[in-house]
């Protein structure tokens, strides 16, 4: 995680924001009692059920963990599932269910051997359940979260080389191919495992018990986790929509961790005593997002003068309460391979308006989508209307379903509030910036930025590489269609009972959300 007190933590580096609907929570449970001192972890106790609230994505909800895009899908694929690797706090690819990885001289032929673990119905995971999985993610006919990640791998021509090894033929040259093994969605399921509702298996440090979509899931510890047994007995996930929803259930003891609280909520409560706030430094992107192909964002000059139209302090100030730090139009603020050497976007209202008036748009008028899906959303969306009035522009802000938002903006539209967790700054461009990427929503489609990333990705020299990927972020910074204005802390919230949660590692990373090493004093 990059912190800009502490730039020494600058290394490498999901999901779209969680969707709304009702708050159900189960009772009946105990978490024992709330006598730990909140600034001692002690020694891990073992026991008792958490129950851990996120916002929900209603009746669709699944446990496919190969659909997940919600953090609550995230957390319970985390769960039930393993992947190969995971973003470590500084975003590069830590081993998991692989122990290491070896490339060939070419970089387009991978060794990967795979640790001892059993799936929770005892069968050990083999080099078959993850070319299955791997090839269930890449199925044409859907549209699985990390088909785009995956694409490198020739997964014809890929083969198991043993039980516990597997050689992956690539399509090119892939010096980053770890990251493809971390890809966000990337889980490791049984051979021909397809009924991901009713009876999910997995090989996660939890097991399946029930699943009411929209409401609830509750999963028991899994003994025989490779990586040792959870302490918890039992982990609740239940729906809380709202933010006050999430925060009064948490103050009121009826869950013991809240995900997502916002910073009005962080400041009343932190050091009172009554529960605890963790921040996660500069976690979420923040951003509104303009369709590319479509008028009026099809003419970059257009583009260009709502970057100046910006004023982003003024943003992070209102629309994050002062909780992160300005963005410059770059994802990955502080990651590796990040540009940070090019000037620091300032509002400049005349030159936007002379951009405006070059493009043939003065008196613009346009539609700004946006929800109260995400924390800092609408506050957001009511700064950016008045400050764009300034340069002569209209913006008309409409509000959109809970339920449905992210589907909704990723084809419709043409302006809208975006935000995104942590992730590696090529997981991104492939991920979002690829003619073929699955969740390109500002449709941002250049054959030769693809051949860029081709480029990237196949260079050996770190150093080489690097200029590459400087290549691209400038190409983005003068013409993309991502507004990014700021980089948000995440807050979470937990009762003074909760222990082992992970404060250095960024939403998305491999110790977000990591309920296996969380006990109750």
């Amino acid at each position: 995680m990059y912190d800009e007190r502490h730039p020494l933590l600058r290394r490498r580096g999901f999901l779209a924001a969680a969707s709304l609907g009702a708050l159900a929570l189960t009772t009946g449970c105990g978490t024992g009692d709330n006598d730990g001192d909140a600034k001692s972890d002690g020694a891990p106790q073992r026991g008792g059920r958490l129950r851990a609230a996120f916002a929900g994505g209603g009746a669709s909800e699944t446990l496919d963990p190969h659909l997940a895009n919600l953090f609550a899908d995230a957390a319970r694929a985390k769960a039930l599932y393993d992947k190969l690797a995971d973003y470590g706090a500084d975003l590069s690819a830590q081993p998991r269910l692989a122990t290491k990885w070896e490339a060939n001289k070419t970089l387009d032929r991978w060794q990967v051997t795979l640790r001892e673990a059993t799936f929770h119905d005892g069968k050990p995971v083999t080099a078959e359940d993850v070319l299955y999985s791997y090839r269930r993610i890449a199925d044409p006919d859907k549209a699985f979260r990390a088909k785009a990640s995956l694409e490198p791998i020739d997964l014809d021509a890929s083969r198991a080389t043993g039980q516990r090894s597997i050689e992956f033929v690539l399509k090119r040259p892939t010096a980053e191919f770890p990251n493809v093994l971390a890809a966000f969605g990337a889980y490791i399921v049984p051979d021909k495992a397809a009924d991901f509702d009713k009876n999910p298996i997995g090989s996660g440090p939890f097991r399946f018990v029930s699943f009411a979509p929209g409401r609830s899931a509750v999963f028991r510890r899994y003994d025989d986790y490779w990586e040792g047994a959870p302490h918890l007995d039992e982990l609740e996930f239940v729906v809380a929509n709202e933010e006050s929803a999430r925060a009064n259930a948490l103050l009121g003891g009826q869950i013991e961790y809240a995900h997502e609280l916002n910073p009005t909520t962080a400041r009343a409560h932190e050091g009172k005593g009554q529960i605890e706030i963790v921040r996660l430094r500069n976690s979420a992107m923040q951003a509104f997002c303009m369709k590319t192909d479509r008028p009026p964002f099809d003419d970059p000059r257009v583009r260009q003068a709502f970057f100046l139209i910006a004023d982003r302090k003024e943003l992070v100030d209102g629309a994050l309460s002062g909780a992160g730090v300005v963005g410059n139009d770059l994802f990955g603020k502080g990651y590796e391979y990040y540009d940070g050497s090019l000037p620091q976007r300032e509002q400049d209202l005349d030159k936007a308006r002379a951009l405006l008036k070059q493009a043939g748009a003065e008196n613009l008028k346009v539609t700004l989508d946006t929800s109260a899906v995400a924390a800092g959303f609408t506050e957001a969306a009511s700064i950016f209307r008045d400050q764009a009035a300034k340069a002569g522009v209209t913006i008309d802000v409409k509000m959109g379903s809970k339920d449905s938002y992210w589907a909704d903006i990723l084809n419709n539209g043409t302006l809208c509030c975006y935000r995104s967790g942590a992730m590696p700054i090529e997981a991104h461009i492939s991920q979002r910036l690829l003619t073929d990427s699955t969740t390109n929503a500002t449709k941002w489609q250049h054959k030769d930025f693809d051949a860029l990333y081709e480029q990237a990705q196949s260079t050996r020299d770190e150093s080489a590489r690097a200029a590459v990927f400087d290549r691209m972020q400038r190409r983005l910074y003068t013409e993309g269609g991502f507004l990014i204005w700021g980089f948000a802390d995440w807050i979470l919230g937990t009762a003074r009972s909760v222990r082992g949660v992970e404060a250095k590692a960024p939403a998305n990373t491999l110790d977000w959300a990591r309920f296996d090493k969380v006990w109750l004093a």
